[in-house]
């Protein structure tokens, strides 16, 4: 497969970004890589904590609104026109809607080829891991665990309950 976007999706501290970094130290060619989190610490102040925005409800749960769902399809797009420009990218994404979330990407790629990477993790570790790094809300990893893989179809899955992210990483890169 060549593709020129790797979409990886999984629940809060599921290690999605640890295997990110990975695979851009073990691919032969440069990545760019873009977070979800990347997308939100780049809203303004006022959309955090706003039902126009993103909400982080106190058990973990997020709503967004109508100014994020306008700003994130922008976001969508302009990571495909990076890669339409010539760019390989690889994307860090927490999929709230499970299939619906795919299917806003899948609406704006067209013929972009892209690799689909589910990121499991057990929601007992991912909250293990949530507690070790203090900056979220408590909750998410456990709620976020299974939901964001509901109605996903993937080109490969990793789990990383006893999986190290460079091992992860390795496989994604052999399948690209």
């Amino acid at each position: 497969m060549t593709a020129q976007l790797v979409v990886l999706n999984g629940g809060s501290s599921s290690g999605k970004t640890g295997i990110v970094r990975c695979l851009q130290a073990v691919l032969p060619e440069p990545w760019l890589a873009f977070g979800v989190d990347d997308f939100v610490d780049a809203l303004p102040a006022a959309m955090r904590d706003s039902d126009a925005g993103i909400e982080f409800k106190p058990d973990g749960d997020i709503a967004v609104g109508p100014d994020f769902r306008r700003l994130d399809a922008a976001w969508v797009a302009g990571i495909v026109a990076m890669c339409r420009a010539g760019a390989r990218v690889i994307v860090d994404d927490v999929f709230l809607g499970g299939g619906g979330s795919q299917q806003r990407w899948k609406d704006a790629l067209g013929d972009l080829d892209v690799l689909w990477v589910g990121v499991r993790c057990s929601a007992d570790v991912a909250t293990g891991r949530e507690l070790a790094r203090g900056d979220r809300v408590i909750g998410m990893a456990a709620l976020q665990a299974d939901i964001v893989h509901e109605g996903v179809k993937y080109d490969l899955e990793v789990d990383t309950t006893h999986t190290e992210s460079l091992t992860c990483a390795q496989t994604i890169a052999r399948q690209l």
